[in-house]
């Protein structure tokens, strides 16, 4: 009787025992750090996320003005960069444009009928400053257009309020430069031969590199 009383409470003991070893084992796994996260774009320590609305007046019908100017790669005609699909088909979520030989690469992240959106990848050992862009063809009426590009831009990697403010000057010109150019067109005019380019980087946000 005794000893069959023993063997239980050993045997109870024992399968504590284990129960214990077992959690502690797992509390033990989760006490480790989790896996690195693959690198990506280093992040701006304080954001300041600022918008430039663009807009400007066409004397065509929305739709009209959208089938000649808001295609994905038409960009390469009315701000002078070269462009490629790199990926997706043309209109369609998640295609990417390729500009300037890959310097820059832009992903259709929304879209509707007459606008559409796309965002910058982050890339390894550079600062993200999230940039987005929008542009639409707003109908005002049946035979007027507004063209409206958004840019929305994380300005906090730059120094100071100076350079911020050149930063904000310098895309505001190219997008209006770029916004004129779409109205010449949608309007059936024709622009001017461009300039040879230097081999340089120049992106949307003007020159210097795949910054826009």
């Amino acid at each position: 009787m005794f000893n069959s009383f023993m063997a239980k409470r050993f045997e109870k003991t024992t399968v504590a025992g284990c129960a214990l070893a077992v959690l502690g084992l797992m509390q033990g796994a989760n006490a480790q750090p989790p896996a690195a996260a693959p690198p990506a774009g280093a992040a701006v320590p304080t954001p300041m996320y600022v918008s430039i609305p663009l807009e400007i007046t066409v004397n065509k019908p929305a739709a009209e003005v959208w089938a000649r100017v808001g295609k994905y790669c038409d960009i390469q005609e009315w701000l002078g960069l070269t462009c490629t699909i790199s990926s997706g088909k043309d209109g369609e979520f998640g295609t990417v444009r390729s500009l300037n030989g890959g310097s820059i690469l832009e992903i259709l992240v929304a879209k509707t009928e007459l606008s559409y959106t796309y965002a910058q990848p982050a890339r390894p050992g550079q600062p993200y400053n999230m940039y987005h862009g929008t542009l639409e063809a707003r109908p005002i009426n049946a035979t007027t257009t507004k063209l409206l590009y958004t840019l929305v831009v994380d300005e906090g990697l730059l120094a100071d309020d100076a350079a911020r403010e050149r930063d904000k000057t310098q895309r505001a010109g190219s997008f209006t430069t770029a916004l004129q150019n779409m109205k010449i067109l949608a309007e059936g005019g024709t622009l001017p031969p461009r300039p040879a380019r230097g081999g340089g980087k120049g992106g949307p946000g003007g020159p210097g590199g795949g910054k826009q």
